[in-house]
């Protein structure tokens, strides 16, 4: 009888920054790996757009047909670092209906279609895997899947874009606006040429579609999710968020409510928000991220380290592959998908927050009077106020309690409306503690 093991099979989709990684790590560490998974762990092909730009990669090992290295009865598992949606989806669904699992970092696919691929893995009994789709190099979504399995999360709230994260940091830092730092932030290769996926919220709109998912037992799709990025987050913002003891946060928060009947359902929202400076999300600072999770009976923790890089990301996803290929050698399967709650998606409108408002007011008596009387008549209930600055630098400042976002956002807009109230300076969400 032969002792060989049949080595497991890898197609590259995309070798770009991180399958430029996966490839050097499969390299370097190709005898640890093979200790690790019980079987040696071989690229079969890598999927390009432009072979002549990948020198650095074997060039037996370079197709431009995808689709024809994802059908080759010679691969096992296909790990996807392409992006994006289409042609990408039809790939993945090919290989996960031939029953070859999949290692992905894609999150916009997965907020999109997830439900489609659990679906297709589940009936071919393939492996679906995507740690590196929600923040790089940190192990998240495989504790919400597995070592949490057995709790009951309540809410998960993160930083999970890093650019943003080094816009706001560096905004707090140095008291410098928005349109200045995103400059810094390009200069210095934080962010994209076209930053629209970040600094409007998609990208981590996605994730938190992802988290939400896994941490509730529900599809929630980018659909489900409110978003708003930080184009509107001014230095008057953050110096505002420094005088109450806060910071200015790009924040993914999704979390288990239940109403007054007893209903639960997820509510999951992506937006700009004040947090204490004692939290500990304040201190995560620079491109990093951290996700904060509570659980019933884990009670608070959190996941901190590099959310994006090729490097970081490519060890998420190397970690994925030996997880996918130790389950083929043992002929196994990871979890699967969990959606049993098929809890409903709570509106924006519906979901309580509170509000920190700065508003531009005459100063003559009575503002404050006129000001409070919208609040009263909206049920929202004024947790601070202070006023600054007199005649024409009249200023105004509340901070809420926690009330339904339509009923502060319907009191803002009426207040806007008061004669004695010049301007609606700014509005931006507080998070933590009141």
């Amino acid at each position: 009888m032969s002792d060989v093991v049949k080595p497991i099979r890898v197609a590259l989709l995309g070798c770009g920054t991180v399958g430029t990684e996966v490839v050097r790590l499969l390299t370097d560490q190709a005898e640890d790996l093979t200790q690790r998974v019980g079987a040696p762990v071989e690229l079969a092909g890598i999927a390009v757009r432009r072979p002549n730009k990948h020198r650095e990669v074997p060039e037996h090992l370079l197709t431009t047909d995808a689709a024809a290295l994802v059908a080759s009865d010679d691969v096992d598992v296909i790990v996807e670092v392409i992006g994006g949606i289409d042609p990408t989806r039809g790939l993945l669904l090919d290989a996960l209906k031939a029953g070859k699992s999949v290692v992905t970092a894609n999150k916009a696919l997965l907020a999109e279609y997830g439900p489609d691929l659990f679906e297709a893995a589940d009936a071919s009994g393939a492996d679906l895997y995507f740690e590196a789709a929600v923040a790089g190099a940190i192990p998240l979504l495989r504790p919400l899947r597995e070592s949490l399995a057995g709790d009951r999360i309540t809410r998960v709230m993160g930083i999970v874009n890093g650019t943003t994260n080094f816009i706001l940091s560096a905004m707090d830092a140095t008291g410098a606006g928005y349109a200045e730092t995103l400059e810094e932030a390009s200069r210095l290769g934080y962010a994209e040429a076209d930053p629209t996926a970040d600094v409007d919220g998609f990208d981590a709109a996605s994730k938190a579609a992802i988290l939400a998912s896994l941490a509730f037992h529900t599809r929630v799709t980018a659909a489900d999710v409110y978003r708003e990025g930080i184009r509107s987050v001014s230095a008057a913002d953050i110096a505002a968020a420094k005088g109450l003891g806060r910071t200015v946060k790009l924040l993914a928060i999704c979390e288990r409510v239940t109403s007054p009947s007893g209903q639960e359902s997820v509510a999951v929202r992506v937006h700009p928000a004040m947090i204490p400076r004692t939290h500990p999300l304040a201190s995560v600072n620079g491109a990093f991220n951290a996700v904060f999770v509570e659980a019933d009976a884990a009670g608070e923790m959190m996941f901190y380290g590099q959310g994006a890089g090729g490097a970081p990301t490519a060890s998420a996803v190397v970690g994925d592959l030996v997880a996918v290929a130790r389950n083929k050698v043992a002929s196994g399967r990871g979890p699967r998908e969990s959606a049993y709650a098929a809890l409903p998606a709570q509106p924006m409108g519906n979901t309580p927050t509170r509000y920190h408002i700065s508003l531009d007011v005459a100063d003559k008596p009575g503002v404050l009077s006129q000001v409070a009387a919208v609040f009263a008549e909206h049920h929202v209930s004024i947790a601070a106020v202070r006023q600054e600055g007199r005649v024409e630098d009249a200023s105004l400042v509340i901070v809420t309690h926690a009330a339904t976002d339509a009923a502060l956002r319907s009191t803002v807009d009426k207040i806007g409306g008061l004669p004695v109230v010049r301007d609606v300076v700014s509005v931006m969400r507080v998070e933590g503690e009141e």
